[in-house]
C-alpha cells in the first residue's frame, strides 16, 4: 500500500523511523503532498521531531537533510546534508539545495560527486544541464543534453530542460511550445513543464488554459512559487480573492517572509472587501456620454466656434478641463464667447474648468528624426525584452503598451492606476528601465 492510501502518520514515521530511505520513498512522501496538501504538516512535523533527536546517525541525517530540502530549507539542508552519510542520494539532493540558493558551482560539484558514488547518471546529467543554464552557461546546458541518447530523451524531464536551454538560447516559440507540449503528454504530472507550458499562454493572453495548467501544477508537490504567485494573479483577475489568497498562503506556508507573496496576499485581502456599486457605475457612463458630446452639436456664433477649433476643444469634455482664464487668453475671445460657452455647459449640468485638476499632461511627442539610430533602436524594442514578471506584463497589455518607447512616455502614477499594479511592480517597471538608460516620464 502506498503511503497516499495510508494514514497520514505514515509519513511522519518514515521520516522519523525509517530504515531503508532512498528515492523510492520520497517519491512516495512527494506523491502523497500532491494527493492531499495536509499531508504536508505530517511531513513538517516528523522534520520537527528528527531535528530533536540527539545522537543522530549519518544515515538519519541524511534523511534529515532531504526532508528538510522538501520544505524549502536549503540553508538548513546544506549543513545537515555536509555532515551525514555522504552517499550518493546525500550528495545529489546537497546539489539541489545549492542549486536553488543559486550557487551554481557548489551545485555542479556535488552532482558530480552523486554521479561517482552511484546516484543514475541521465537524473544527475539533467540536474547538471539545469545548473549550467541557470549559471548562464548555455551552450554547456546544451551539449550536456545532446550527450543524453535512449529511453531518457522521452521523458518529461529531458524535453522540458531542453525546451528551458534552447528558449535561452533564443530558440522560436514553437520548437519551445512543441518541447513543453511534449513534456506535459510524457509527464502529466511534471510542475515544471506545467509551469513553461502555462506561463507561454498566459503571456499570450490565454487565461483559461493557462489557469488550468497551473492549477494542475499546484497539485504538485513541491510546488513552483513561481506558479502560485502567477495562478493567485489570475484568480485576482477572476476576483476570486479568496482563491487567490490560499495560492499566496501556501507560499508563506513555506516562506513566511516571502516579500512578494506578502504584499499580494494583502492586495487580495484588501480587495475582497471592494463592493461594486451598479448606480455609481450607471452615473459614471452617463457622465462619460455626456462628455463626449461634440461642440459643434450646438448652436454656437461663428467667433466661439472658429475658437474652439483653434484651441482644438471639440468635446463638452474639453471644455471641463479648460479654465475661464485659459479660453480669455484666445485671440478674439471675449465676455460675449465667454457667456455663451457658459451656458451650452450649464444646459448639461456641467461648467468650465470643473475637471481642470484631472487634466493630465501632454505626453512628449515621439520625432523618431531626432534620435540616433541606437536610441530609435532601443526605443522600438518590444516590452517583452525587459523580462517583466506576469503581473507587470499584464498591466502592459491593458495599457495597450507594446514599445519600451511607449511605456517611457507614462508616467508611474499612470501604470498605478491599471488594475493590480502596486508599488511592487512599479519599482520593478523602473528597475529594468535603469538598466537599459531609461526612465518613466516624470521621474
Amino acid at each position: 500500500m502506498s503511503v497516499a492510501q495510508a494514514p497520514t502518520a505514515a509519513i511522519k514515521s518514515m521520516v522519523v523511523t525509517s530504515t531503508g530511505f532512498g528515492p523510492r520513498e520520497i517519491e512516495e512522501i512527494t506523491r502523497a503532498i500532491s494527493e492531499n496538501y495536509a499531508n504536508y504538516r505530517e511531513l513538517r512535523e516528523g522534520v520537527q521531531e528528527l531535528e530533536n533527536q540527539p545522537n543522530r546517525s549519518p544515515a538519519a541525517s541524511a534523511r534529515l537533510g532531504v526532508c528538510q530540502f522538501l520544505l524549502g530549507r536549503y540553508s538548513q539542508a546544506i549543513e545537515t546534508l555536509k555532515h551525514s552519510d555522504g552517499g550518493a542520494m546525500t550528495h545529489f539532493y546537497l546539489g539541489r539545495s545549492y542549486l536553488a540558493l543559486d550557487q551554481y558551482d557548489q551545485a555542479i560539484e556535488s552532482f558530480d560527486a552523486s554521479q561517482r558514488a552511484g546516484y543514475d547518471r541521465d537524473i544527475v546529467t539533467l540536474a547538471k544541464a539545469e545548473s549550467l543554464r541557470y549559471a548562464k552557461r548555455y551552450e554547456e546546458s546544451l551539449k550536456l543534453l545532446d550527450s543524453l541518447s535512449g529511453a531518457v530523451e522521452q521523458t518529461a524531464e529531458y524535453l522540458y530542460q531542453r525546451s528551458a536551454t534552447v528558449e535561452v538560447l533564443g530558440g522560436s516559440r514553437d520548437e519551445v511550445l512543441a518541447l513543453l507540449e511534449r513534456a506535459v503528454q510524457a509527464g502529466p504530472t511534471h510542475g515544471g513543464a506545467l509551469f513553461g507550458l502555462a506561463l507561454i499562454n498566459d503571456r499570450h493572453g490565454n487565461d483559461d488554459y493557462a489557469r488550468e495548467l497551473y492549477e494542475r501544477a499546484t497539485k504538485q508537490f513541491p510546488t513552483h512559487v513561481g506558479t502560485l504567485l502567477n495562478l493567485g494573479i489570475l484568480y485576482e483577475d477572476m476576483q476570486a480573492y479568496e482563491r487567490a489568497k490560499q495560492c499566496y498562503d501556501r507560499i508563506l506556508d513555506m516562506y513566511p517572509n516571502h516579500p512578494r507573496a506578502r504584499l499580494f496576499y494583502k492586495d487580495a485581502d484588501a480587495s475582497r472587501d471592494m463592493y461594486y456599486d451598479e448606480e455609481a457605475r450607471r452615473e459614471q457612463d452617463r457622465l462619460g456620454q455626456v462628455l463626449s458630446i461634440p461642440v459643434t452639436d450646438f448652436e454656437l456664433s461663428v467667433r466661439s466656434r472658429n475658437c474652439l477649433q483653434k484651441m482644438g476643444l471639440m468635446t463638452l469634455g474639453d471644455l471641463t478641463e479648460t479654465t475661464e482664464l485659459e479660453l480669455l487668453s484666445s485671440k478674439n475671445f471675449g465676455e460675449t464667447s465667454l457667456v455663451e460657452i457658459r451656458d451650452m455647459l450649464s444646459s448639461k449640468g456641467l461648467s468650465l474648468g470643473q475637471f481642470a485638476h484631472q487634466r493630465r499632461e501632454e505626453e512628449p511627442s515621439y520625432d523618431p528624426t531626432s534620435l540616433s539610430e541606437d536610441e530609435r533602436a532601443l526605443l522600438d524594442r518590444p516590452i517583452s525584452d525587459l523580462n517583466l514578471s506576469v503581473r507587470a506584463r499584464k498591466c502592459m497589455v491593458r495599457l495597450g503598451l507594446t514599445t519600451v518607447g511607449e511605456l517611457v512616455r507614462r508616467t508611474g502614477d499612470d501604470l498605478l492606476e491599471c488594475k493590480n499594479f502596486g508599488v511592487t511592480s512599479l519599482n520593478e517597471v523602473r528597475e529594468k528601465l535603469t538598466v537599459a538608460g531609461l526612465k518613466l516620464r516624470g521621474d
